[in-house]
């Protein structure tokens, strides 16, 4: 029999295209091509898709930059009807009448290896949902509710899940109006982009005089931020994976950053691993695992979920429970804290990868 056939799928228009590009690299290289057939379609800055290097080496960090998809070559052209799931290719300079329209391939699956809008939030789910493409992870509505820490926040009050407070400001809100309401909070605060992701623009705020250039960071970002109350906590992370047997949650990891870092902020990601612990299973009081765990679960089952996810956490000194965010593509890279938690379980990154793509090529397409 044929082997199925993978559209490994990254970069994009949004901050984190570059960690996007360093997650392909490592997918890309744990897929079992005895298996897989794997077509590498980059989405470059200008949101072209374009025919790209499968060998995971041309993604990679090199000289601490971030690798970048380069439009203005072959553009990859996604099937436009249901049941013609044919991928084509435009050469670069030709056309359609001088014969430069050639058929890609009939792809199975498509693991979309996106960060943040345009990408992680739906779009690209919706786009695939028309022509009845499966693909790996959350459909559109969760994708979207998970890539927005302001609705999220109501589904998981919903859930009955407790969370920080927090402000929204939204578009051409007035600051100076809603201040009052963001004082309220308890210092220290941390300001986000509400919809982005390996924590680009986010700030602490220790003292309301940074608040103002916290705010101007997060919104290069997003013109939705959120003002959200410190957690005096740890920061707790689980891994859920769906397979054939249902949703699992990973044993609760920990982060521990060291040297200049206040927080596990971008550079402690992906450009010093050295500052950076992760303690699984984390040292966690009694019965406080279970509870990290099972408001793993129903997070991932408030949103709708499917797939993939890492849910984040705080553990207070007290051990409660506070959900901060669901992701719905964590970071996937090789040294990411989502696919070394399953390592500890005894899922390997070649496993994790297989079991990801087996049970999106098994869950039907259409209304589910």
């Amino acid at each position: 029999m044929a082997r199925p056939t993978v559209a490994v799928l990254f970069g994009g228009r949004s901050s984190e295209h570059g960690v996007s590009c360093v997650t392909a690299s490592g997918v890309l290289r744990a897929i079992d091509r005895s298996r897989w057939d794997v077509v590498a379609v980059g989405i470059a800055h200008d949101g072209q898709w374009t025919l790209a290097n499968d060998d995971p080496d041309d993604w990679r960090i090199r000289d601490g930059e971030l690798p970048s998809v380069v439009g203005g070559g072959a553009t990859v052209l996604p099937p436009f009807r249901v049941g013609d799931p044919m991928w084509r290719v435009l050469r670069e300079g030709g056309g359609v009448e001088g014969g430069a329209l050639e058929d890609l391939a009939a792809v199975d699956v498509v693991f979309p290896l996106l960060h943040g809008p345009w990408g992680e939030d739906g779009t690209v789910q919706g786009a695939l949902d028309l022509v009845d493409v499966r693909y790996v992870g959350a459909g559109v509505l969760a994708s979207a509710l998970g890539m927005d820490k302001a609705f999220a926040k109501v589904a998981f009050r919903a859930a009955g899940l407790p969370v920080a407070n927090a402000v929204v400001i939204d578009g051409d809100a007035d600051v100076a109006l809603l201040r009052p309401q963001i004082e309220a909070l308890r210092l220290p605060v941390f300001v986000k982009p509400a919809r982005a992701g390996s924590s680009h623009g986010v700030g602490r705020v220790g003292s309301w005089d940074m608040l103002d250039a916290a705010l101007a960071s997060a919104l290069k970002h997003d013109p939705k931020v959120l003002v959200e109350e410190g957690i005096a906590g740890r920061e707790i992370e689980c891994a859920l994976l769906e397979t054939a047997d249902g949703v699992r949650a990973s044993q609760p990891g920990e982060i521990v950053t060291r040297g200049d870092h206040e927080f596990y902020d971008f550079e402690a990601k992906y450009f010093d691993e050295a500052s950076v612990t992760l303690a699984c299973p984390a040292e966690l009081p009694a019965g406080v695992s279970e509870v990290v765990r099972d408001y793993a679960l129903r997070a991932f089952a408030a949103i709708g979920g499917e797939g993939i996810a890492r849910a984040d956490m705080f553990v207070t000194p007290g051990g409660s429970v506070v959900v901060n965010e669901i992701n719905t593509m964590p970071g996937f890279t090789p040294f990411s804290m989502y696919p070394r938690m399953w390592e500890v379980e005894g899922i390997d990154y070649p496993a994790l990868v297989e079991t990801l793509l087996t049970t999106a090529l098994e869950r039907p397409v259409g209304l589910r």
